[in-house]
Order: structure tokens, then C-alpha cells, then sequence
């Protein structure tokens, strides 16, 4: 079992403040990412959305803020309700002239159970590339 985390960089042509916006609004993350109606972008608030498997199967995620640093970080929990296994995913924006560098990380995937394989690495690593490298791309990079 490894413990190494998935991680994906993508550079948005957008500034800083437009993609903390669409990672912390709920009604932005709406549009391009989950129904997350008990959202708050603050440390200790917990949240909770649906996610559909691989397979069709809806999952209920659940989460809680632990890390919020304006237009640099956001941490959370994540974790499946009936399931055991805990992780953390953090959004980290850098600053790059008129553009924003984000790096995600997903660490604790390995926590899931792996005879189960909607939670297979691989089926993490193609939702969070169409999430962060299409989805929020094309909802940030809008006119």
C-alpha cells in the first residue's frame, strides 16, 4: 500500500482572487465542481456534497475545513459516509504575473478501501484532472 499522494499543478490565465473565488464560493463551486450547500471557507466548518463512482453509485463526502489562508491555501478533510478511510486535499495558489500556478493534493487515498474500485487511485487521478485541468480552467478562464 503506498502513501504517496496524488498531485496535479495546473496554471489558470486568471488572477489569484478569481480562482479563491471559485474554489471557496459555494455557489461558484457549483458551476464547476460540487453542490457544497454547507460550504464556509473557514477552519472547523463541515461540509458535505454527493459524488457520483465510477460504476454510477452515489457517494456522500464528507468534510471539514481545517486550513484557510486568503488566496494562498485551502485545506480539507474528505471521507466517505459508510466507508472507512480519512484523506486531505489541499488547493494551493501561487501567483505568477497575471496568472495562477494551483497545485492540488489528494494525500490518504491508500486509507480507502482498495477491494472497492471506486476508490482505486487511478479513478482519483481522472476525476481531479477533468475537475481542476477542465472544469475549473474553463470556469475561471471565462470571459
Amino acid at each position: 500500500m503506498t502513501s504517496e499522494p496524488f498531485v496535479i499543478e495546473r496554471t489558470y490565465d486568471a488572477p489569484v482572487e478569481r480562482v479563491w473565488e471559485a474554489i471557496t464560493s459555494k455557489e461558484q463551486m457549483k458551476q464547476w465542481y460540487f453542490d457544497t450547500p454547507d460550504f464556509k471557507a473557514e477552519s472547523g466548518a463541515a461540509f458535505h456534497f454527493y459524488g457520483i463512482g465510477p460504476k454510477g453509485e452515489r457517494f456522500k463526502h464528507l468534510c471539514k475545513v481545517t486550513e484557510v489562508e486568503e488566496n494562498r491555501k485551502l485545506t480539507y478533510s474528505w471521507r466517505y459516509e459508510g466507508f472507512k478511510g480519512d484523506s486531505l486535499v489541499s488547493f494551493e495558489l501561487f501567483p505568477e504575473g497575471d496568472k495562477t500556478r494551483l497545485k492540488l493534493t489528494h494525500a490518504g487515498l491508500e486509507t480507502f478501501p482498495q477491494d472497492n474500485a471506486s476508490f482505486k487511485k487511478e479513478n482519483f487521478v481522472m476525476g481531479w484532472t477533468q475537475l481542476i485541468g477542465t472544469s475549473l480552467r474553463e470556469f475561471v478562464e471565462k470571459a
